[in-house]
């Protein structure tokens, strides 16, 4: 029994804080986890700028109804379902991804909340718990499955190497430099492959 556990912005969709940081002409907002390895650190910076700028969840949410997921991600998400268990493991939050998720045909989602007052300000954020992405693959290894991770920036690494097998999807060069232990694809057909590759099954990528 095999799970296929995957990353979310990135890997399906594109990186929210991007598309969010060009709509607002805020380039600071423009890092990721693929920048910044400590999520916390990323995170704060994020909600300083936020704050510093006046702008709440509605902002953002107006920006991520207008998303759509990578071209080629449903097609690959249909095939992955076809063919296994599929859990989306991600350091996105239950209030930006919902329309999304619904996009992708509203896969099983494990990620974080948001703290948000009364007039739509971000305030904080609630982790689901400490290294989740490692911690939820470990929890379904300890179910007897064996799982195939893929994911794209540094907060992935300690998932994929937790998992049976892992597998760099469209990461940078600087991710991909460091940690050379994981195979990198950067196409839908070559991740199809590699997932194939990596089954115990016989899958037709």
């Amino acid at each position: 029994m095999e799970i296929l556990a995957l990353d979310l912005e990135g890997v399906l969709v594109p990186e929210i804080w991007i598309n969010f940081a060009e709509l607002t002409g805020i380039p600071e907002l423009r890092a990721t986890t693929r920048d910044i390895p400590d999520y916390d650190v990323l995170m704060k910076q994020r909600l300083r700028i936020l704050a510093e700028k006046k702008l709440g969840l509605p902002d953002i949410q107006q920006v991520i109804d207008r998303m759509g997921p990578l071209p080629g991600a449903v097609d690959f998400m249909d095939w992955a379902r076809d063919n296994f268990q599929v859990v989306i493991l991600s350091d996105t939050f239950y209030e930006f991804a919902k329309p999304l998720m619904r996009q992708l045909g509203n896969p099983t989602l494990l990620c974080h909340k948001l703290v948000v007052d009364g007039q739509g300000f971000i305030t904080d954020y609630t982790l689901r718990q400490k290294d989740p992405k490692r911690q939820s693959v470990k929890a379904f290894k300890s179910l007897n499955y064996r799982v195939i991770a893929a994911g794209d920036s540094y907060n992935d690494t300690t998932m994929l190497a937790e998992a049976d097998a892992g597998i760099l999807f469209h990461a940078p060069e600087n991710v991909i430099r460091e940690f050379p232990q994981f195979p990198a694809v950067h196409t839908y057909a070559d991740l199809r492959n590699e997932i194939a590759r990596s089954s115990t099954r016989a899958i037709t990528p």
